[in-house]
């Protein structure tokens, strides 16, 4: 069996796994998560496409979300997480602790592939987004809120100077070396 990138799609006894693709935006969610999505044969969900309409606008509008903006969006998320029944990849910020919580209390089999990388490389890639809601001038808003993976989180970051598929290589492997 093959995916959509032509790559072999690498089978393991069933497994299924439960993988939030997060980082800041600019990091490559969306891309490496489809990328992992497809190498595990499951199914990829962008998070922005969960965001409720006054997020988007207030996004859209140079606002940061708060708390309490982003509450019900990671409550759709980890439901969704929750409700898979095969492999599911949700590209999704997940920026802050308290944030993971809220999805792992959902589905707490969730496992997190922080995408990592220098405000000048997200910058360089949010600029060269046209049309993408969220303007560059909110990365620094992001970076700021950022909290990297607690050590007993279950988790890994990967560095976003890598091309997408070796990310997504990568990441599969830490995924099923870690489970194995």
């Amino acid at each position: 069996m093959s995916n959509t990138t032509g790559e072999p799609v690498i089978e393991q006894d069933g497994a299924v796994f439960h993988v939030i693709a997060m980082g800041v935006s600019g990091s490559g969610k969306s891309t490496v998560g489809k990328l992992i999505a497809d190498r595990l044969g499951g199914e990829f969900i962008d998070g922005d496409d969960l965001h409720p309409a006054a997020n988007v606008a207030k996004m859209a509008a140079g606002i940061p979300l708060d708390d309490a903006d982003r509450e019900p969006w990671l409550r759709e998320i980890g439901a969704r997480m929750a409700a898979a029944r095969g492999t599911m990849v949700i590209g999704s910020s997940a920026l802050r602790r308290k944030y993971r919580d809220l999805i792992r209390a959902a589905a707490p089999d969730t496992v997190f592939v922080h995408l990592d990388g220098t405000r000048e490389l997200l910058a360089e890639r949010m600029a060269a987004r046209p049309g993408h809601f969220m303007p560059p001038s909110l990365l620094d808003s992001q970076l700021a809120t950022l909290e990297p993976l607690d050590s007993d989180e279950d988790g890994a970051a990967f560095s976003i100077a890598e091309e997408p598929e070796q990310i997504a290589r990568e990441a599969v492997e830490w995924l099923r070396k870690d489970r194995a």
